[in-house]
């Protein structure tokens, strides 16, 4: 089958191990089966993966991409969830072992992927699998930030650090849907203005002043914008964190944590009944993931150069070769 590979890791030249060509089928473990991919987003996790963070070497070669929508053995459309781990309390982001696709076992940027038959979720017919493919990852941790940790009533203000990126759009879009004010910061007034077209009430510069403490923020930069972060909070407001991709080791600012009660609560990912509730909940509001750029897998470098250079806004999605 046909396949984009990380056959080597290199922290400066990331492409350098980038690897499109023929694998073997994967092989199918009790209690697992496969999916025909039609349709798999790329991440951040990917290049981070060919820059040697989170993968061990002597899991190389390894298939990349833990996103994917397709259909499984019995012919029914279905979406992957990208966890492998066994629930803790209902929840499998609590195992201690968990791993995404593409850190263990072979990931979704294949004609075939093999996952845990619990994995798989019906994909609704009114999503596309373009659509339905950039769920897993960015679009579920949005949802969980949003819903599950921010802890927020619908009308509540929510700053979204960074606009531009998959997770980003997502917290946009979903937080217009849910009856958030969102507002939104970047650095370029291109993504500002795109911002505002998908559903964001305010936008601003990167570290600007904010007219009003906000009750809520999405966090994922980290470093460079954790200090605006703490300081855009009203007081007991919450920043949710899910990413750090300027830096994870920002000054803590505990002065100003416990002075003004404020929470500090990690996210990460979400759970495969998330994921269920996630698909419905685009069903029933009409809210589709921005897309950025669909590409067939035989040109997914072209993708993963234009994420290294940051000239992304949305997903970027690539569409399997088996379903052409």
């Amino acid at each position: 089958m046909f396949a984009v590979t990380c056959t080597a890791t290199d922290p400066d030249n990331p492409l350098a191990g980038l690897t499109l060509g023929e694998r073997p089928e994967p092989e199918v473990p009790d209690g697992w089966t496969t999916v025909t991919v039609r349709a798999a987003a790329l991440n951040h996790h990917d290049v981070w993966t060919l820059k040697g963070v989170g993968i061990r070497q002597d899991r190389l070669p390894i298939v990349l991409g833990c996103d994917a929508a397709g259909v499984d053995e019995d012919g029914n459309e279905v979406i992957v969830h990208a966890v492998i781990g066994t629930p803790v309390n209902g929840d499998e982001t609590l195992d201690p072992k968990r791993s995404l696709l593409s850190e263990v076992h072979d990931g979704t940027f294949a004609d075939k992927v093999a996952v845990p038959r619990r994995n798989l979720v019906p994909k609704p017919a009114a999503l596309s699998f373009e659509e339905a493919a950039c769920l897993p990852t960015a679009w579920l941790t949005a949802y969980r930030m949003l819903f599950d940790k921010s802890g927020l009533q619908p009308g509540s203000t929510v700053l979204v650090q960074g606009a531009g990126g998959g997770v980003a759009t997502a917290l946009i879009a979903l937080g217009r849907a849910g009856g958030y004010r969102v507002w939104v910061t970047s650095r370029s007034e291109e993504k500002r203005a795109r911002a505002v077209e998908l559903g964001a009430d305010q936008v601003f510069p990167t570290g600007a002043r904010l007219p009003e403490r906000v009750d809520a923020v999405m966090e994922t930069v980290g470093q460079a914008t954790w200090d605006h972060s703490l300081k855009s909070l009203r007081p007991g407001g919450r920043v949710v964190v899910s990413g750090a991709t300027s830096g994870a080791v920002p000054s803590a600012d505990l002065n100003r944590v416990f002075f003004l009660q404020l929470s500090v609560v990690g996210s990460t990912m979400g759970t495969r009944d998330q994921l269920g509730r996630l698909a419905t909940f685009l069903e029933q509001t009409g809210v589709r993931p921005l897309v950025d750029r669909v590409l067939p897998l035989t040109r997914a470098r072209e993708g993963f150069a234009a994420m290294e250079e940051g000239e992304v806004f949305g997903k970027i999605v690539f569409t399997g070769t088996a379903g052409a």
